[in-house]
């Protein structure tokens, strides 16, 4: 089969490789449809995977070609792309983020940006004939956006101000929007961000660059700040402002992957005491039998509460993957969501 194999940093390649074979507990899924994310960028460009080569590629579905239950053949799926461990503390307790020693597909594991990949059974997520492959290969930060807006707790009437608005950004502010949050702040620092915002009906959308983010909230909110903020951006200044800008008694939660030392000024620590403020990390999804983001995710998806193919806004096949790592790498353009189709 051909297949994206990352031999080493920047040495990303288009070849053939042995097609997978299912061992015991995986099925073979044919790839429909799989996404770049944000963090491949890196993976490619200048950090690497957990050892070389490895086929990159972990937001996707496709449909099961092959099966010990034959009754799975046929049937169309997303896959969480963790591997909890099973044993540790966290799994006891189907925390399976926080496990201590998972593998994962696409960085320490082969993964999907191939024409086929095995997965194990119990990572399948089934989906509905109303939800496509284009859809459900963006299931991983769906249910990501999920998990992040749960730990924000805004609701009915609330103010909410996501720093941020890249695809996962975007997916939180339409689920908001959803849940009945009166207003949704999207903080972006370009134009065409912004402008792609608004034509996503997000009418709050500033660009921070030109404009107080402190002035709209303020305007909102009748000085009093917003209820949820929520970071996307992994850097020391947006994290900041988003503790200034959160309500006394307000949260912020920590969600974009940093990209350097975070640090916090005294007098913006002090504003985390003084306004009591409850500060959550988020990391990956719930995949349990109890919470599960996946299962909400594709029941969005299927009641169209989320309208996620307006946010794809490149789709190229594999073959064409200097084109897209580089549209990415580059910013050559605005995008949002990169997805390779098969």
């Amino acid at each position: 089969m051909m297949a994206l194999n990352l031999h080493g940093v920047g040495d990303l390649r288009y070849e053939e490789v042995p097609r997978p074979q299912p061992g015991p507990g995986e099925v073979l899924l044919k790839i429909k449809a799989v996404g770049i994310c944000g963090s491949d960028i890196p993976r490619v460009f200048t950090k690497g995977t957990y050892h070389f080569p490895t086929i990159i590629g972990h937001e996707f579905a496709g449909k099961i070609v092959e099966a010990e239950d034959e009754r799975l053949v046929g049937q169309r799926a997303s896959v969480f792309p963790l591997l909890p461990c099973g044993k540790c503390a966290a799994c006891q307790e189907e925390q399976y983020a926080r496990c201590s020693d998972y593998d994962y597909y696409g960085s320490r594991r082969d993964g999907a940006m191939a024409e086929y990949l095995a997965v194990k059974v119990d990572n399948l997520c089934f989906l509905p004939e109303e939800v496509s492959y284009e859809e459900a290969a963006m299931s991983e930060p769906v249910a990501v956006a999920i998990h992040a807006f749960r730990k924000s707790h805004a609701g009915q009437g609330d103010t909410i101000l996501i720093y941020g608005v890249g695809t996962i950004g975007l997916i939180i502010a339409q689920r908001a929007r959803a849940a009945g949050v009166e207003h949704v702040i999207l903080a972006a620092r370009s134009d065409d961000k912004v402008e792609f915002a608004k034509r996503l009906g997000f009418d709050l959308a500033i660009n921070v660059q030109k404009d107080s983010l402190e002035g709209l909230v303020d305007e909102v909110t009748d000085g009093k700040g917003a209820d949820a903020c929520i970071e996307g951006t992994g850097e020391p200044a947006p994290w900041a402002e988003c503790i200034r800008m959160a309500k006394a008694g307000g949260r912020v939660v920590c969600m974009g992957n940093p990209l350097g030392n975070m640090s916090l000024s005294q007098d913006d620590y002090w504003k985390i005491l003084r306004k009591e403020l409850i500060l959550s990390g988020t990391w990956n999804s719930s995949f349990g039998s109890k919470e599960n983001d996946w299962r909400e995710a594709v029941k969005a998806m299927q009641d169209k509460r989320l309208d996620l193919k307006s946010l794809i806004t490149h789709r190229f096949s594999l073959a064409e993957y200097k084109e897209a790592f580089s549209l990415m790498h580059e910013r050559r353009e605005m995008y949002c969501k990169v997805m390779f189709v098969m």
